[in-house]
């Protein structure tokens, strides 16, 4: 056991005093801290205070003081970025893009950078494929952050990011009230990102989510959709090619159709929902009273035995706008199936059928369909084999139809080509369609004119009365 001696006591004493007065002393140079509320309104009133100096800076200014910057952390400045700062135009502190896309940023890079996020708002930050080191990295999205630099932000291509990053990446899209889109495409999403960007999502005020080829089949879209459930901020999701299948991942959107109400965009395409897949997302469909307008699913191995699942729901649909059921192989008979939903529902206004394997049988169904719709406005059916036969009966239902004022058809079929008057015939049908959704939109754009000043006599006249 040691014991210690007078002399040691006093000594700690003494040190233990002369500590206090450091501490003292060094307190007394700092405030003391404000509730809660203040700090954060102090925070605010700090980072606008900053931002209304400094975007009084011309984009000459902003250039060389960026030099400047460089200089104090000992790198060159990019010739990319001085470039954009020449030419660009700068309207109330405002510039439309700072474009650093292929730029490899270090962190030496990224402070050097601060000088400009401090001083402009950029409607568009591009750091695709940056090559980001750690460190920079997470500093520069501290610093979007701080200065609240952008309203889109695009961080695809950047598969090396690390916990750091994520972590500073999460920050962002929790914190900012002027961050509305994120592009995270080319990277993969799992273990900590999609944690991660999961618990940021739970207070995101981001509108636009861009996660295309993100690998985020399985427990990542799991932990994604865990979040959006109650997200109420999210418009559009976009997860373009990330393996998604017909079982558990289509189960996982299916409860997010079913609970989430705020999303109008979801797009899945190149997928593999299949048609098991299509069941479990019409199933969340039939719950939308408010939500999801928009639903493409190109290029997802729907067959014509999906579309039994979609006839099914189409007459209960009362949101839904646009759907995009392009490269699939539906053929005549999946046109067949719908073609009678079809007539029934109200909410469709845009239907893609691009490369489905239709022929004119199909063409002629669509075309009992279009005969019958009073809302239908767009209908694309490219790249399928729709010859003479099926333009003429989409041709014949266009003088009843005044609603379509888009149908999108080949103009030429290579098959017909050596036969003089059935290339006559075609271009005559594909005229008189163009002549007919021309003449619908006219009328359309008419009746939209017209009701502001037909409210206007209403309004009048019953005052008047």
């Amino acid at each position: 056991m040691t014991h210690c001696s007078d002399n040691d006591e006093q000594n700690d004493d003494g040190a233990e005093e002369a500590n206090k007065n450091q501490k003292r002393s060094k307190a007394a140079k700092h405030v003391s801290f404000p509730p809660d509320e203040q700090i954060v309104s102090g925070f605010a009133e700090h980072r606008d205070a900053d931002r209304k100096v400094d975007s009084c800076l011309t984009l000459t200014e902003v250039m060389v003081a960026y030099q400047q910057s460089c200089s104090r952390h000992q790198v060159q400045p990019r010739a990319h970025i001085l470039q954009q700062l020449q030419q660009g135009v700068c309207v109330g502190g405002s510039v439309k893009c700072l474009d650093l896309k292929g730029e490899r940023l270090d962190h030496r890079s990224c402070e050097a950078l601060e000088v400009v996020l401090k001083s402009l708002h950029f409607d568009f930050i591009n750091l695709q494929a940056a090559q980001l080191e750690e460190n920079g990295a997470s500093s520069l999205l501290d610093m979007i952050l701080y200065y609240e630099s952008t309203t889109h932000l695009d961080i695809s291509d950047n598969s090396s990011m690390g916990t750091l990053c994520w972590r500073a990446l999460a920050h962002l899209i929790k914190q900012s009230v002027r961050l509305s889109r994120l592009d995270v495409c080319n990277v993969p999403m799992v273990d900590y990102p999609a944690q991660s960007l999961a618990n940021a999502l739970l207070t995101s005020q981001l509108t636009v989510l861009h996660l295309h080829n993100a690998q985020l089949s399985g427990m990542p879209l799991y932990t994604l959709v865990g979040a959006l459930k109650s997200n109420k901020a999210l418009q559009e999701l976009y997860l373009t090619n990330n393996l998604l299948n017909s079982y558990q991942d289509a189960l996982q959107l299916g409860d997010l159709l079913r609970y989430n109400t705020t999303l109008h965009t979801l797009e899945l395409s190149s997928n593999a929902v299949a048609d098991a897949g299509l069941e479990e997302l019409c199933d969340g469909l039939r719950w939308q009273t408010a939500g999801v307008k928009v639903l493409l699913l190109r290029n997802n191995q729907i067959t014509a035995n999906g579309m039994v699942h979609l006839a099914k729901a189409l007459p209960m649909l009362k949101v839904l706008q646009v759907l995009d059921l392009g490269e699939n192989l539906l053929g005549n008979e999946g046109i067949q199936v719908i073609r009678e939903p079809l007539m029934v529902n109200r909410s469709v206004l845009q239907l893609g059928l691009a490369q489905a394997n239709i022929t004119c049988e199909g063409a002629v169904a669509l075309a009992e369909f279009l005969a019958e719709s009073h809302q239908i406005q767009q209908l694309d059916l490219r790249q399928n084999d729709v010859k003479v036969g099926g333009l003429m009966a989409l041709s014949l239902a266009l003088r009843i139809n005044h609603s379509l004022t888009s149908l999108d058809v080949d103009h030429i079929l290579p098959q017909e080509q050596q036969d003089e008057f059935l290339m006559e015939t075609q271009m005559r049908l594909q005229s008189e369609i163009t002549q007919h959704c021309l003449a619908n939109a006219g009328h359309s754009r008419h009746a939209m004119e017209a009701l502001p000043a037909e409210a206007d006599g209403g309004a009048d006249s019953m005052t008047t009365a």
